[in-house]
């Protein structure tokens, strides 16, 4: 990836400009609110855009939250039965955007491995590339972005962030009912906030990440780190391991890690640094 992309993505103030194509046939609409927010930590969403045939049935839940989070519909109708047009579209978009040269990446949004050949084009042109799928997204199209995160935490996120602004007994009410809407993304994964079933974490590639990113002294910054495990699983995410972030994560398994928290260079902030535990 471009070392000026990095840090950027890095930065604490996000300056990437985006692009944020959504393929409608592939994707639910009630993952709207945690793609934006998702997208929003990323950088600035200065196009967005979907793709599909809203004049159907199963386009209706889309068309009540397009005005409303300010996406651009692009209406493709499907002229010829088991051909999609929307995926062309959608491709021809992408390449006019791309040789504009105004962005910064682009985030394709879909579950369909049809986009592969796309998100590797916008690589060759040294652009980032966010991809958001569901479970189902073929491995290929993870592999050909940079960064891949399942739509399923999204939802989770936005059910979440929905139950806590209710009022405190509608909130308990709809945690009993819903279960906070949780969608098991690993088996026996318990909630974000709790954590996750140690069992469950790949550890063999999560220890091959972090040998490649030691320094001199044989420590690993968490940074550096995060950084190498996307470079080897773009889908890799710890929230999917049940906790919100990849500091969590490593705090948790002290049978695993053993960390070190150090202080900046300005003594402003602290820094986590971390190896395997032998």
């Amino acid at each position: 990836m471009n070392p000026k992309l990095v840090a950027k993505i890095e930065s604490e103030e996000p300056k990437l400009r985006l692009a944020v194509l959504i393929d409608a046939d592939n994707i639910s609409a009630d993952v709207v609110e945690g793609l934006l927010t998702e997208i929003a930590s990323f950088g600035e969403a200065t196009v967005k855009r979907i793709y599909g045939d809203f004049t159907t049935q199963t386009s209706s839940k889309w068309k009540q939250c397009l005005n409303r989070y300010a996406i651009k519909p692009v209406q493709q109708f499907a002229y010829t039965t088991g051909k999609n047009a929307t995926d062309s579209t959608l491709i021809i978009d992408a390449m006019d955007l791309l040789y504009t040269k105004r962005f910064d990446g682009f985030c394709l949004v879909s579950s369909d491995s049809d986009f592969t050949g796309l998100a590797t084009r916008i690589r060759e042109e040294g652009l980032l590339v966010l991809g958001f799928g569901e479970k189902k997204t073929p491995e290929a199209f993870r592999n050909a972005c940079h960064k891949f995160i399942l739509t399923e935490i999204l939802k989770a996120v936005a059910s979440q962030n929905n139950i806590s602004a209710m009022s405190p007994g509608k909130a308990e009410e709809a945690k009993t009912s819903k279960q906070m809407a949780a969608i098991p993304l690993v088996e026996k994964s318990n909630s974000v906030e709790q954590g996750a079933d140690n069992k469950e974490l790949p550890l063999g590639f999560i220890l091959e990440a972090l040998a490649r990113s030691y320094d001199d002294t044989g420590w690993a910054n968490l940074a550096n780190f995060g950084s190498f495990l996307t470079k080897i699983k773009p889908d890799f995410d710890a929230r999917i391991y049940g906790f919100k972030k990849l500091s969590d994560l490593v705090k948790q398994r002290k049978d695993v890690f053993e960390i070190e928290e150090r202080s900046s260079k300005d003594l402003s902030t602290k820094i986590l640094y971390l190896r395997e535990k032998k």
